[in-house]
């Protein structure tokens, strides 16, 4: 999502160096790298900030995922898919896409199917498109109508689909709508899930789900976690204040199916059978991180921050997650494309 005006001018060449915070002794970990007692933060790299790949802007970067080759595909909100080796992140193709009409998207969501092919929500219907590795547009999935944007639907512009994540087997896809759509209670916001089915495999819709999202917060990005459960960034700014960021659990079991609730407002949520929203647990505010030295460019409550807004798991161990983040520069002067590595304890299923 595009929080605030282009500023910069884009600069050329792909800076080498980079801002990775030390690793801490392992006696000294859990207080020098300790964003909460499940969440540390390892490294931070501002290496792809302002930069150019190709003749593209290298950065607006809205969702990231794992690739069928371990390397990492980052997608921009204007239309552009890259591919970051999984190490260093340094880019190694570009694609554009585009609309059945060849007009630009406003990119937001990201998950790779085991064939290769890349599955992106654009919150501008909103929709979502399957590409072929080289940008290809293969088809889309159906939506909701009440999630459509208005007049079409109920939905707010710029507040759709800002997460996409496949759970575990690949059969099931979840988008994650930014904020509430008319007539839902505040900070209630939807999850929708697709389910695959027939011969063809092909997505259909399936379950829909209600999140209640932190007072002036929305979704910034939704990602598998491996068990059935989802990862929520969930991401506001205050002028003059900075960024608020979040990184909650989500588990949908036991959670109502509203896709045939018109309405889910906080007396339906509220009441003796009322509907059960999906339950979250904090993992981490992020402003509690340790700042690991990085610089910002305008106030923030840890110089660490910036407009977080794309999330992947890279590795997974018994009870443990390693992460990747970036944030969204908005081509802006005043923000930074940061990546950041995270190492996640997931509390028991």
């Amino acid at each position: 999502m595009r929080l605030r005006p282009v500023l910069a001018t884009v600069t050329a060449g792909l800076a080498v160096a980079t801002c990775l915070g030390a690793a801490a002794p392992a006696n000294s970990r859990l207080q020098e790298g300790s964003c909460s007692s499940r969440v540390d933060i390892d490294s931070y790299s501002d290496a792809l900030d302002k930069t150019e790949f190709q003749g593209s802007f290298v950065g607006n970067f809205s969702a990231l995922a794992v690739d069928t080759d371990g390397d990492i595909a980052a997608v921009s909100d204007r239309s552009e898919l890259f591919g970051l080796d999984r190490a260093s992140l340094r880019p190694k193709s570009v694609v554009h896409l585009a609309d059945e009409k060849g007009a630009q998207l406003d990119s937001e969501g990201l998950a790779v199917e085991r064939d290769g092919s890349r599955l992106v929500s654009s919150e501008t219907e909103p929709s979502v498109r399957r590409y072929s590795r080289d940008g290809a547009l293969l088809g889309s999935l159906p939506v909701p109508d009440a999630l459509r944007v208005a007049p079409a639907g109920r939905a707010t512009r710029n507040l759709t689909f800002e997460g996409l994540t496949l759970q575990p087997g690949g059969r099931t896809l979840v988008a994650a709508m930014e904020g509430p759509i008319a007539g839902d209670g505040p900070g209630i916001v939807r999850l929708q899930t697709w389910r695959r089915h027939g011969q063809k495999q092909e997505f259909r819709l399936a379950e829909q789900y209600g999140y209640r999202a932190d007072a002036k917060l929305g979704i910034s990005e939704a990602t598998a976690t491996g068990d059935g459960r989802l990862l929520v960034l969930e991401r506001g700014f205050t002028a003059g204040v900075g960024n608020t960021v979040r990184l909650y659990l989500a588990d949908l079991r036991h959670a109502t199916d509203v896709s045939d609730v018109e309405y889910v407002t906080e007396q339906d949520v509220t009441g003796q059978d009322g509907i059960r929203l999906v339950r979250k647990t904090l993992l981490a505010d992020i402003a509690d991180c340790p700042s690991l030295g990085a610089p910002a460019k305008q106030p923030q409550p840890n110089p660490l921050l910036d407009n977080i807004e794309a999330m992947a798991v890279t590795s997974r161990a018994p009870g443990r997650l390693h992460l990747l983040l970036a944030s969204d520069d908005n081509q802006n002067s005043a923000q930074i494309t940061r990546f950041y590595r995270l190492s996640v304890r997931l509390p028991r299923h």
